[in-house]
């Protein structure tokens, strides 16, 4: 039962990292150029920008499950599966997810590095 609880924890840190990554970049997207907006407006025009965008805080909220997820696996898996195995993933998640979701040009490249990503954890999880 240990195991499901942590290839769970794994589970989620890689939904929720992703999901955060994914909103956070398609809103500072929507920020535009922070360095040229700090320079002409000053800082707290760029925080209140990013605090004013609906996707800057759901991705915040989606990196805090991330990083809880991340405690409660440690506490139930050892920290040499959980921490590959979930950077691992969340690399392959978020090049499926940057392709469909921000249509983002991946190329064979980095599909390969993903697919051999993948080889890695299988290995980890054997």
């Amino acid at each position: 039962m240990k195991q499901f609880y942590t290839w769970a924890a794994i589970l989620v840190i890689v939904l929720a990292s992703t999901s955060g990554d994914v909103l956070l970049a398609r809103a500072m997207k929507q920020v535009g150029d922070v360095g040229k907006l700090w320079r002409e407006r000053g800082l707290l025009a760029v925080v209140g920008r990013m605090l004013g965008n609906p996707f800057f805080l759901l991705g915040v909220l989606a990196m805090t499950l991330a990083f809880y997820s991340l405690l409660f696996g440690l506490s139930w898996g050892d920290v040499s599966l959980i921490a590959p195995a979930s950077a691992s993933l969340t690399f392959v998640a978020n090049a499926i997810a940057a392709r469909l979701f921000l249509h983002e040009k991946v190329d064979h490249r980095r599909w390969l590095a993903a697919l051999c990503v993948a080889g890695g954890v299988a290995l980890l999880a054997a």
